[in-house]
Parts: structure tokens; C-alpha cells; sequence
């Protein structure tokens, strides 16, 4: 038996975020980073709250590590708060989730209401149980995934994501991308999430360059926000696959942004999952036939399976090169030398990684090994 159930309340559309006006709490205890307090976007979120008492920790930084983590629990438990809001980007939100997860804990403290709110279109992490943290002593990100992380209440507001910068909306704009393919060729995956992931894949190819190009689009902002979200709640039931598995550790080891370094790897992970090696239609992956599928919603041609496997993956570095994202991780500014000194570490613990167990084609060290290779100088993927 399957099951499928969306605990998180979405809110979106016009005015969403006075919602926040419904909170059921007298003490609240927001999570944010310096600039939505430099910007005054923070407003935003303590004005609907009125004569409420809060407090913000406002020390988010990206990829959170371990070291603030703490921090905020001891604050968290200290004020005691009834309600916790999280606002900004993925690093703010994840922060948040293993805050209050932490806190709970330690301090033996009741329920607290649970909001995200989103700054930027990429995470979903506003409707997912899974959380990454940083052990920068390590080089290594662990991902937390537990039920107690999912939030009560999404807030998406496109007012909060109009003024962000083109280089911004690619990286976040891939992770999405990469979040619904995950998603949608998973060994989890069943119609419920296919449906979230094929719909927020379609909507990437058909949104993400002009919300790249032209900040003005407000529609393609509000399309992308809510298809980040659509992804999220996919990947939250399917899981995700090699390319996160791999990229966790890539940013782990050399600080590229997260989207980044999927949008780096998406294209060789997509063929290696695919695997079309031979021409016999009877022996085309599902991975590879769903794939296929989504190049025809999209209208990306393609009369065959392989055909619509390579069409896809011409699309993606199509896409990176007109938003003018890095094709390999050589043009991240990683030297060859320091990349191969740490290939096998980054296999090791992709191998490792929670991500990989529902990758649709198992993968080997050597197999991962050679996708690093190929990653790092980037250029034409399907062969």
C-alpha cells in the first residue's frame, strides 16, 4: 500500500503574507538573514503580527552550519516561542527546520506552529521534511529528512522574489528543474508525484528564461514560485536521486551554490540515468521513456525515445548558456588539481548520501567518477 498526503497549508496568490495576521500565538520567533533586516523586508513579516511579542535571529548565512544551528536553538529555547517563521531563501528555511527541531528536543519544549516563507524559487523547502546542514570543519553537508521538519504553513508570495538578480533566478531556477526530473524518474515515485513533477518541469522550460531575462515578468515570477513549490512537494514523497547525492558534496568541498552545482551535473546525470545505449525500444529505461515524455509536453521534438532523451538534454545546456551559467565545474574557478585530489571523496560520499537510494540506475564509484570527469569540463553531454 502507498500513501500521499500534503500536511503543509499552501497560502499564495495576491496578499498572501497577511495570513500571518491568523497566527494562534502570542511569542514569535523569526529566522531570517542580515539583508531582510538591512532591506526592511522583514517588515513584511512582523507587521501583519501586530502587538505580538517577537524576536528574530537574523544570522543565516548560506549553506547553514552547525555552529549557528546551536546558536539559535539556545535562543529559541530561551524565548520559548509559540510560533516560528522562517524568512528567506533555502538556508534560512532549512536553519529554521533544524532550529526548532533541535530545540524541541533539547529543551523539551511544545509543539510550535511552523510558517516558511520563501524569498527565492528554487528549494521548496517550504513544503518538504528535509533539511541540509553544514559541518564546515568536515567540508561535508548532511541532509536531515524527518517528518517533524515539514512546516505547517507555506506562504508564496511572488512580491518577494520580483526583485531578484538574473544570477539568482538560474541557480534557483535549475534546482527546480533538477528537484521535479529527480523526482519524477524516482523509485518512489508514483502518479500523485508525477503529476507535481512533470507539471513543475513544464513549467521551468516554459518560465525560467524569461524570469532570467527580464525581471519586470511578473508572471514568469509568480510561475516559478509556484513551480519550485510543486517540486518540493514531489520530492518531498519521491525523494530525489544521484545528482543531489553528488552535489551535495560538491558544495560541501568547494562552496558552489547549490543550484549551481546541480545545473553543472544535470545534464550528464540525465543521460546516465537514461542509459540509451542501443536503439531496441524494448530496451529503453522507464527513466529514459519519462524523460522522452517530458521533451514532448515541452515541445522539444523528438519522434524516439533517444531522440527525446537528447533533446532534453540539449534543452538544459541550452538554457544554462542563455542565462550564462558555468557548463563544468572548471569554470566554477576549480582547479583540475584540487578537483581530482577530492573526486574520490566526493564519490565516497555521494555513495553515502540518502539522496542516492532512490536514483533510478544504481550507480558505482567508477560510474560516479566518470560523471565527475565529465562534469568538470563540461561541454556537449549526449554523445
Amino acid at each position: 500500500m502507498e500513501e500521499f498526503n500534503i500536511k503543509t497549508s499552501v497560502r499564495f496568490g495576491k496578499d498572501a503574507l497577511s495570513c500571518l495576521g491568523e497566527i494562534h500565538a502570542d511569542k514569535v520567533f523569526i529566522v531570517t538573514d542580515p539583508y531582510m533586516m538591512e532591506s526592511g523586508m522583514v517588515k513584511q513579516v512582523t507587521e501583519p503580527l501586530q502587538d505580538r511579542k517577537y524576536e528574530v535571529f537574523s544570522k543565516v548565512v548560506p549553506d547553514p552550519p552547525l555552529e549557528l544551528v546551536v546558536e539559535g536553538v539556545k535562543e529559541v529555547i530561551a524565548f520559548r516561542p509559540e510560533a516560528v517563521i522562517a524568512l528567506g531563501g533555502g538556508s534560512a528555511i532549512d536553519e529554521a527546520k533544524a532550529i526548532m527541531f533541535f530545540a524541541r528536543q533539547i529543551g523539551n519544549l511544545p509543539e510550535m506552529e511552523f510558517i516558511a516563507v520563501p524569498t527565492t524559487s528554487g528549494t521548496g523547502s517550504e513544503v518538504t521534511s528535509f533539511a541540509v546542514i553544514t559541518d564546515k570543519e568536515k567540508g561535508v553537508k548532511y541532509p536531515l529528512i524527518d517528518k517533524g521538519l515539514l512546516p505547517d504553513v507555506a506562504v508564496l508570495d511572488s512580491n518577494l522574489v520580483k526583485s531578484l538578480p538574473p544570477a539568482i533566478v538560474a541557480d534557483t531556477g535549475m534546482d527546480v528543474l533538477t528537484h521535479a526530473l529527480e523526482a519524477y524518474v524516482s523509485t518512489s515515485a508514483n502518479a500523485f508525484t508525477d503529476a507535481l513533477a512533470e507539471k513543475a518541469a513544464l513549467t521551468v522550460l516554459k518560465y525560467l528564461i524569461r524570469s532570467n531575462q527580464n525581471m519586470e515578468d511578473s508572471e514568469a515570477r509568480e510561475q516559478m514560485h509556484v513551480a519550485s513549490c510543486m517540486a518540493g512537494l514531489a520530492f518531498d514523497r519521491a525523494s530525489l536521486g544521484l545528482n543531489h547525492a553528488i552535489a551535495h558534496n560538491i558544495g560541501g568541498k568547494f562552496k558552489v551554490p547549490h543550484g549551481r552545482a546541480n545545473a553543472v551535473l544535470l545534464p550528464f546525470v540525465v543521460e546516465f540515468n537514461a542509459d540509451i545505449q542501443g536503439y531496441n525500444p524494448k530496451e529503453y529505461t522507464e527513466a529514459a521513456k519519462k524523460y522522452a515524455d517530458i521533451a514532448r509536453l515541452a515541445g522539444l521534438g523528438g519522434g524516439t525515445v533517444r531522440m527525446g532523451v537528447k533533446n532534453l538534454v540539449r534543452e538544459i545546456q541550452k538554457m544554462q548558456e542563455m542565462m550564462h551559467m558555468p557548463a563544468g565545474f572548471k569554470e566554477c574557478g576549480i582547479s583540475r588539481e584540487e578537483f581530482l585530489r577530492q573526486s574520490d571523496a566526493i564519490a565516497q560520499g555521494a555513495l553515502a548520501d540518502n539522496c542516492i537510494k532512490t536514483n533510478p540506475r544504481p550507480a558505482s564509484k567508477q560510474d560516479i567518477s566518470q560523471i565527475l570527469k565529465r562534469a568538470y569540463n563540461g561541454g556537449p553531454a549526449s554523445r
